[in-house]
């Protein structure tokens, strides 16, 4: 554990994983207040918006925060290459039901990644996590002139060790029980499919940075049981998605309460790549008219009557996004779920004040 509190500058090898369009800075401030590292997912953030969310982190606290970004696969579509208007048809009672309009197609659907990463290192977090991929030579070398801790996200054991030959300071090995999206990038998804505690071990033995455990784990016991499996720290999503100070909506916060175990599927449906998450109407009629674009022009299309379902509190039109172990979330405030994580390291860790 020392590893990683010692390589990130925290007090207890705790991380609250990154939500993207679910962070908050609030939530955010506080896992890192409360002696974590609070992560802020910056998917599709424009570099002044990315400015801006780090220099509001900053504001509300001194201590480490990291922040994330999708790596590029090769994969993504721009709006030339794709016609929206099939799936735009199939999609029309959704927009209609959310009372948002048919959208023209934007001229990109995310900013350049290299934009993204220029406004990251002038803003200069303490840590930049990457998902879906592998950062470049000179993304490693920024990092390390800035003083930036470098975090990759693997889903098997071979990515993990194309991570540490990259460079990167630590890996999170996330398991395929975890909320959102699968972010393979060796293999498709759903060849990539191991579970947490299987994971993990195989990661720790397969290399030498340190290891954050992600996936079903949302009590004491995950912790104590990931940290018996090799691992440096764990990851958090969903027992902090479902706090009041995550940006989750009301309705969101609804459905993981009420989740049971068996009560998350694996779906494109709402981004084009595969995730996990609850299912519900806007899912259900997307899979059924297979109306599922390339990423990121789905994740753009979904995103419109999203947006206006969440003004709206629509939870059947939302991305309800949620881990396996939803029903061990059963905390609304981010303080008492740290408290509950905390207690789950071995001793004198858990009895670091917050």
């Amino acid at each position: 554990m020392a590893r990683l509190t010692d390589l990130l500058g925290i007090d207890v090898p705790l991380v609250l994983g990154p939500f993207g369009g679910l962070s908050s800075v609030e939530l955010t401030a506080a896992v890192s207040a409360g002696g974590g590292l609070g992560s802020f997912g910056l998917y599709g953030y424009a570099p002044d918006r990315i400015v801006e969310t780090i220099e509001r982190l900053r504001a509300a606290t001194d201590r480490p925060v990291a922040v994330n970004l999708w790596w590029p696969r090769g994969d993504e579509v721009s709006p030339p290459e794709v016609d929206l208007a099939p799936i735009m048809d199939a999609m029309e009672p959704l927009f209609r039901a959310a009372g948002a309009p048919r959208p023209d197609p934007p001229a990109a659907f995310l900013p350049p990644i290299a934009d993204q990463l220029d406004a990251v290192f002038a803003a200069r977090p303490d840590a930049l996590s990457v998902v879906y991929g592998i950062p470049d030579a000179a993304t490693v070398a920024r990092a390390r002139r800035h003083g930036i801790r470098l975090i990759g996200t693997a889903t098997s054991v071979a990515e993990a060790v194309a991570l540490e030959q990259a460079g990167v300071d630590a890996v999170v090995a996330t398991g395929m029980e975890a909320a959102g999206h699968r972010v393979s990038f060796l293999r498709d998804a759903a060849d990539s499919l191991v579970g947490t505690f299987a994971l993990v071990p195989q990661v720790a033995d397969a290399v030498s940075v340190p290891v954050i455990a992600a996936g079903g784990i949302a009590d004491r016991r995950g912790v104590a049981a990931a940290l018996a499996l090799g691992a440096d720290g764990v990851q958090v999503g969903t027992a902090f998605l479902r706090t009041r100070q995550s940006a989750a909506t009301a309705a969101h916060r609804a459905a993981l309460a009420a989740a049971a175990d068996t009560d998350t599927v694996l779906t494109r449906a709402m981004s084009g790549r595969l995730a996990r998450g609850i299912p519900n109407r806007a899912v259900r009629e997307i899979e059924d008219a297979d109306a599922i674009a390339p990423f990121p022009a789905q994740n753009w299309l979904t995103g419109i009557f999203r947006a206006a379902a969440a003004a709206a509190g629509d939870g059947e039109l939302l991305s309800l996004w949620a881990g396996q172990a939803s029903g061990l979330a059963r905390l609304d405030d981010a303080t008492e779920v740290l408290a509950e994580l905390r207690a789950g390291l071995p001793s004198p860790s858990a009895g670091v004040s917050a």
